[in-house]
């Protein structure tokens, strides 16, 4: 059963039991996730593999280690955490990974996820890069998934498979048409590098206006401590707008999707561009995401090592207890700003990829 709090104005008050001890502690607040910012959280991004059919250069080592399945959470698992997730007011979640649909049996998952809409969870999307679409999008769609991201870093056969290590973009297009055709709104996410996409970035952004499809850009963030050497690719969004308003008219836009991007729509495609730009433009003020790993490491903010884990909690608690009580510490812990800095690019703000932490 799914349950929901909605009311703020008075905490839940039960007492915990920490299943080491089995003695007593302090009360668990389980009203909505708030920070100490006044910040109220009200969007997860669950990860539910750090596998991937993709190697891209900017996410993980080519030759990536990955982690043995009984340090990765289970369905049931996954489930019951979405579940009191939702009982603590989070009305959107993300799924991501590496790449979430080559986990097996992920549209079961999925639809596992999808049971709980309209009963507290609001919205359900995911993270891809397209692999697996071709197949799945139909089932996504059914299912009551209205949109998902798509990264998408070229269209360039060459370039693309320079960046992602594998020559994967005729699948990649297949399953984009797929998922359009499937009834399902697709927005592209790309990274913009200054050794690789630079020039492409106004073609791509024709295209997707002419499918459709909004594009966002995304600066290259300094994580994982084998990822160094991203002063050559790093490319500020800011350059990028200024190039961009030379070609086109850019009007600023008020949209939201619950996440981190500024739009602005161009007025000769209609389309919209977002801009999510960690290093030039802080966005902190106004973050309501937290981040699960696949292994149920919960971490309040992409840039900070800061966070709780949430697997033995899972697995020895069975009343949710001790995890209210760390969902309540991590988010008393979590900073006002990530520390990504333009000027330290080289210098990781944290050792993990992108791939351990979810996209």
């Amino acid at each position: 059963m799914v349950y929901r709090l909605i009311e703020t104005k008075a905490a839940v008050q039960t007492p915990t039991i920490d299943v080491r001890s089995k003695d007593t502690i302090a009360p668990v607040d389980q009203t909505i996730l708030q920070d100490r910012f006044n910040r109220t959280i009200s969007y997860l991004r669950l990860s539910i593999t750090d596998r991937c059919d993709l190697r891209c250069t900017y996410c993980m080592p080519e030759r990536m280690q990955f982690l043995p399945k009984s340090d990765v959470l289970s369905f049931e698992e996954l489930t019951r955490l979405v579940d009191a997730f939702i009982a603590r007011g989070i009305t959107k979640l993300r799924v991501t990974g590496g790449e979430p649909l080559v986990r097996k049996d992920a549209i079961r998952l999925l639809s596992k996820f999808a049971e709980r809409l309209g009963s507290g969870l609001e919205e359900l999307t995911l993270t891809t890069n397209a692999t697996q679409l071709e197949a799945n999008a139909q089932a996504l769609a059914d299912m009551g998934i209205k949109r998902i991201n798509i990264s998408l870093d070229s269209l360039d056969r060459n370039v693309y498979e320079r960046l992602s290590r594998r020559d994967a973009l005729p699948q990649v297009l297949r399953g984009i048409d797929a998922a359009a055709k499937s009834g399902l709104k697709v927005k592209i996410n790309t990274v913009a590098l200054a050794d690789a996409n630079a020039d492409e970035i106004p073609s791509m952004i024709s295209w997707a206006h002419k499918n459709g499809f909004d594009l966002s850009l995304i600066e290259v963030m300094p994580l994982g401590e084998e990822m160094t050497h991203r002063s050559s690719s790093f490319l500020s969004l800011q350059e990028v707008k200024s190039q961009l308003n030379k070609h086109w008219t850019l009007t600023e836009l008020e949209d939201s999707t619950g996440g981190p991007a500024r739009y602005m729509r161009v007025e000769e495609t209609g389309g919209r561009v977002g801009f999510i730009s960690p290093l030039s433009h802080n966005f902190c003020a106004t973050c309501n995401r937290i981040r699960m790993t696949c292994t149920g490491r919960l971490y309040t903010c992409l840039g900070h090592e800061e966070g709780e884990d949430l697997r033995a909690a899972l697995r020895d608690d069975q009343t949710d207890e001790t995890m209210n009580r760390l969902l309540n510490r991590a988010l008393r812990n979590k900073p006002e700003r990530h520390d990504f800095d333009e000027a330290k690019i080289d210098t990781p703000s944290s050792p993990r990829t992108m791939s351990v932490t979810g996209g």
